[in-house]
């Protein structure tokens, strides 16, 4: 494997990730949108809904994790890979690296779970007061 691999593969893993997080707030966009434009209450679909965005939200956070550990395992393997000191790349190779490598970071898997769940709690939050909602106007109906 060469240098340029590692650090084609460590992009393609950046793609992988930002990808998942697209997947992620479309799905979250979509399922908001769901909610609110439904009129009538009904707390089986609101059930229902909660816990299929809690399966979807687990596997795309293991996704996620997954991805990330793959990118910290490219990174180490560039920052591992031998430098290039004679031939006529040597040069080139050297101002690559130095440029390049400080500009590869990884995001510590514990700072998106924690981000991830933090937006997993509030969008249920915001399906159920929808939810809420639409009861309360349900009764308030029925009192007129």
């Amino acid at each position: 494997m060469h240098y340029s691999d590692l650090i084609q593969l460590y992009f393609e893993r950046s793609n992988a990730l930002q990808w998942y997080w697209t997947l992620y707030v479309v799905v979250v966009g979509g399922l908001l949108a769901f909610s609110s434009l439904r009129v009538r209450r009904d707390p089986i679909t609101g059930v229902l809904v909660t816990v299929l965005f809690c399966f979807f939200a687990y596997k795309n956070l293991g996704a996620i994790g997954d991805v990330i550990g793959q990118r910290e395992s490219a990174l180490q393997a560039i920052h591992k890979f031998p430098v290039v000191m004679d031939g006529p790349d040597a040069r080139t190779d050297a101002q690559v690296r130095t440029a390049l490598e400080p500009t590869l970071i990884t995001t510590p898997v514990e700072g998106v779970r924690k981000f991830h769940l933090a937006s997993d709690a509030l969008t249920i939050a915001a399906l159920w007061a929808m939810e809420l909602r639409r009861m309360r106007n349900a009764r308030s109906e029925l009192a007129k």
